[in-house]
Protein backbone atom coordinates (compact mmCIF):
# COMPACT_ATOMS: atom_id res chain seq x y z
CA UNK A 1 0.00 0.00 0.00
CA UNK A 2 2.70 2.07 0.67
CA UNK A 3 4.82 2.00 -2.23
CA UNK A 4 1.08 2.51 -4.50
CA UNK A 5 1.23 5.74 -2.42
CA UNK A 6 4.46 6.87 -3.06
CA UNK A 7 3.92 5.94 -6.93
CA UNK A 8 0.57 8.46 -6.74
CA UNK A 9 2.44 11.13 -4.61
CA UNK A 10 5.61 10.83 -7.30
CA UNK A 11 3.68 10.87 -10.49
CA UNK A 12 1.40 13.86 -9.26
CA UNK A 13 4.43 15.66 -7.69
CA UNK A 14 6.18 15.32 -11.26
CA UNK A 15 3.31 16.34 -13.44
CA UNK A 16 3.23 19.41 -11.09
CA UNK A 17 6.55 20.03 -11.79
CA UNK A 18 6.72 19.71 -15.34
CA UNK A 19 3.84 21.88 -15.26
CA UNK A 20 5.28 24.82 -13.36
CA UNK A 21 8.60 25.04 -15.58
CA UNK A 22 6.61 25.98 -17.92
CA UNK A 23 4.88 28.47 -15.59
CA UNK A 24 8.56 29.68 -14.76
CA UNK A 25 9.26 29.65 -18.17
CA UNK A 26 6.28 31.84 -19.47
CA UNK A 27 8.33 34.68 -17.37
CA UNK A 28 10.37 35.26 -20.11
CA UNK A 29 7.80 35.57 -22.87
CA UNK A 30 6.19 37.69 -20.42
CA UNK A 31 9.35 39.74 -20.56
CA UNK A 32 10.10 39.49 -23.93
CA UNK A 33 6.38 41.15 -24.12
CA UNK A 34 6.64 43.79 -21.91
CA UNK A 35 9.83 44.81 -23.27
CA UNK A 36 9.20 45.08 -27.24
CA UNK A 37 5.31 47.29 -25.88
CA UNK A 38 7.85 49.77 -24.30
CA UNK A 39 10.39 49.91 -27.11
CA UNK A 40 7.93 49.93 -29.63
CA UNK A 41 6.06 52.77 -28.00
CA UNK A 42 8.72 54.66 -26.66
CA UNK A 43 11.06 54.34 -29.41
CA UNK A 44 8.73 53.66 -32.94
CA UNK A 45 5.14 55.39 -31.36
CA UNK A 46 3.21 51.48 -32.19
CA UNK A 47 1.45 49.72 -29.26
CA UNK A 48 -1.95 47.77 -29.76
CA UNK A 49 -4.35 47.35 -27.34
CA UNK A 50 -3.90 43.59 -28.35
CA UNK A 51 -0.11 43.18 -27.06
CA UNK A 52 -0.88 44.97 -23.95
CA UNK A 53 -3.76 42.58 -22.93
CA UNK A 54 -1.27 39.83 -23.46
CA UNK A 55 0.52 40.94 -21.21
CA UNK A 56 -1.66 40.09 -18.13
CA UNK A 57 -2.92 37.42 -19.81
CA UNK A 58 0.38 36.03 -19.58
CA UNK A 59 1.11 36.56 -16.15
CA UNK A 60 -2.20 35.66 -15.19
CA UNK A 61 -2.07 32.15 -16.36
CA UNK A 62 1.51 31.86 -15.00
CA UNK A 63 0.27 32.95 -11.66
CA UNK A 64 -2.59 30.32 -11.61
CA UNK A 65 -0.38 27.28 -12.73
CA UNK A 66 2.90 28.68 -10.59
CA UNK A 67 0.18 28.30 -7.29
CA UNK A 68 1.19 25.00 -7.33
CA UNK A 69 4.47 24.69 -8.40
CA UNK A 70 5.17 27.44 -5.72
CA UNK A 71 3.45 24.57 -2.92
CA UNK A 72 5.47 21.62 -4.65
CA UNK A 73 8.83 23.60 -4.58
CA UNK A 74 8.01 23.97 -0.94
CA UNK A 75 7.28 27.75 -1.01
CA UNK A 76 4.22 27.92 0.76
CA UNK A 77 4.11 30.54 3.55
CA UNK A 78 3.44 28.72 6.67
CA UNK A 79 3.07 30.11 10.57
CA UNK A 80 5.99 27.94 12.55
CA UNK A 81 4.98 29.31 16.09
CA UNK A 82 3.55 25.81 16.96
CA UNK A 83 4.14 23.71 14.19
CA UNK A 84 8.16 23.88 14.71
CA UNK A 85 7.87 22.87 18.35
CA UNK A 86 5.57 19.99 17.46
CA UNK A 87 6.50 16.18 16.96
CA UNK A 88 6.95 14.66 13.28
CA UNK A 89 3.76 12.19 13.61
CA UNK A 90 1.91 15.69 14.90
CA UNK A 91 3.01 17.58 12.02
CA UNK A 92 2.40 14.70 9.76
CA UNK A 93 -1.01 14.69 11.08
CA UNK A 94 -1.39 18.85 10.47
CA UNK A 95 -0.36 18.41 7.02
CA UNK A 96 -2.75 16.01 6.33
CA UNK A 97 -5.67 17.46 7.79
CA UNK A 98 -4.51 21.18 6.43
CA UNK A 99 -3.86 19.31 2.53
CA UNK A 100 -7.46 17.48 2.77
CA UNK A 101 -8.69 20.89 3.44
CA UNK A 102 -6.80 22.48 0.58
CA UNK A 103 -7.77 19.61 -1.96
CA UNK A 104 -11.36 20.23 -0.80
CA UNK A 105 -10.99 24.03 -1.09
CA UNK A 106 -9.52 23.59 -4.87
CA UNK A 107 -11.83 20.99 -6.07
CA UNK A 108 -14.84 23.71 -5.33
CA UNK A 109 -13.47 26.33 -6.93
CA UNK A 110 -12.29 24.75 -9.60
CA UNK A 111 -16.20 23.28 -10.01
CA UNK A 112 -17.46 26.51 -9.37
CA UNK A 113 -15.20 28.43 -12.44
CA UNK A 114 -16.57 26.09 -14.92
CA UNK A 115 -20.02 28.09 -14.72
CA UNK A 116 -17.89 31.18 -15.45
CA UNK A 117 -15.94 29.79 -18.42
CA UNK A 118 -19.04 28.22 -20.14
CA UNK A 119 -20.98 31.86 -19.72
CA UNK A 120 -17.82 33.46 -21.29
CA UNK A 121 -17.88 31.19 -23.71
CA UNK A 122 -21.90 30.97 -24.57
CA UNK A 123 -21.33 34.60 -25.42
CA UNK A 124 -18.16 34.23 -27.36
CA UNK A 125 -16.41 36.78 -24.55
CA UNK A 126 -13.74 39.06 -26.09
CA UNK A 127 -11.74 42.35 -24.88
CA UNK A 128 -14.18 44.87 -24.76
CA UNK A 129 -11.34 47.39 -25.76
CA UNK A 130 -10.96 48.28 -29.78
CA UNK A 131 -8.31 46.28 -30.78
CA UNK A 132 -8.21 43.43 -28.18
CA UNK A 133 -8.15 39.84 -27.65
CA UNK A 134 -10.71 37.67 -28.35
CA UNK A 135 -11.63 34.32 -27.59
CA UNK A 136 -11.72 35.15 -23.56
CA UNK A 137 -13.07 32.36 -22.74
CA UNK A 138 -9.62 29.86 -23.24
CA UNK A 139 -8.53 32.83 -20.50
CA UNK A 140 -11.22 32.02 -18.07
CA UNK A 141 -10.64 28.09 -18.99
CA UNK A 142 -7.43 28.32 -17.08
CA UNK A 143 -8.95 28.58 -13.82
CA UNK A 144 -10.37 25.36 -13.41
CA UNK A 145 -7.68 24.17 -14.60
CA UNK A 146 -5.15 25.30 -12.24
CA UNK A 147 -7.36 24.37 -9.45
CA UNK A 148 -7.74 20.89 -10.25
CA UNK A 149 -3.49 21.22 -10.46
CA UNK A 150 -3.39 22.84 -6.81
CA UNK A 151 -6.18 19.82 -6.15
CA UNK A 152 -3.42 17.28 -7.12
CA UNK A 153 -0.66 18.59 -5.98
CA UNK A 154 -2.44 19.18 -2.75
CA UNK A 155 -3.41 15.12 -3.10
CA UNK A 156 0.36 14.37 -3.58
CA UNK A 157 1.35 16.34 -0.17
CA UNK A 158 -1.49 14.35 1.53
CA UNK A 159 -0.28 11.07 0.66
CA UNK A 160 3.36 12.42 1.47
CA UNK A 161 1.72 12.98 4.90
CA UNK A 162 0.10 9.77 4.97
CA UNK A 163 3.06 7.56 4.09
CA UNK A 164 5.11 10.22 7.27
CA UNK A 165 2.19 8.76 9.32
CA UNK A 166 2.81 5.09 8.56
CA UNK A 167 6.50 4.88 9.03
CA UNK A 168 7.25 3.95 12.29
CA UNK A 169 9.25 6.14 14.71
CA UNK A 170 12.62 4.98 15.47
CA UNK A 171 13.32 3.51 18.88
CA UNK A 172 14.94 5.85 21.62
CA UNK A 173 18.33 5.10 22.11
CA UNK A 174 19.24 5.87 26.11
Amino acid sequence: MQAGIKRVTDGASGLVRAIGHVAAWSALALVLVVAFNVLARYLFSYGTVGLQEAEWHIMAVSALFGMSYGLNQGGEVRVDIFYGSMRPKTQALVDLVSNIALCVVALLIAWLCIAYVQSSYAINEGSPDPGGLGYRYLLKAAMPVAFLLLALQAVAMTGHAALKLMTPLPERQE
